[in-house]
């Protein structure tokens, strides 16, 4: 394995550790919502929100784990 190979792989530990860590502080803050008694409308477009936003981070762990190079980015 030359040291190329070694960056890439490197990197792709490092990009997939950053989505898990943003994928879970994300099924946190849902989960606190979703503990709300009574949720505000506001709370209901927040959770549509991060759903959205965890379904993006799923498709580019998936993304990376198959080597596909991923074009989305999280906002």
């Amino acid at each position: 394995m030359d040291f190329s190979t070694q960056q890439d792989f490197r990197a792709m530990a490092d990009d997939s550790r950053r989505l898990a860590a943003e994928h879970h502080r994300y099924s946190t803050l849902l989960e606190a919502i979703q503990k709300k008694p009574f949720p505000t409308v506001e709370d209901e477009v927040e959770a549509m929100r991060i759903k959205k936003m965890k379904l993006r981070l799923k498709d580019q762990m998936e993304a990376l784990t198959h080597g596909r190079p991923s074009s989305m980015s999280v906002a």
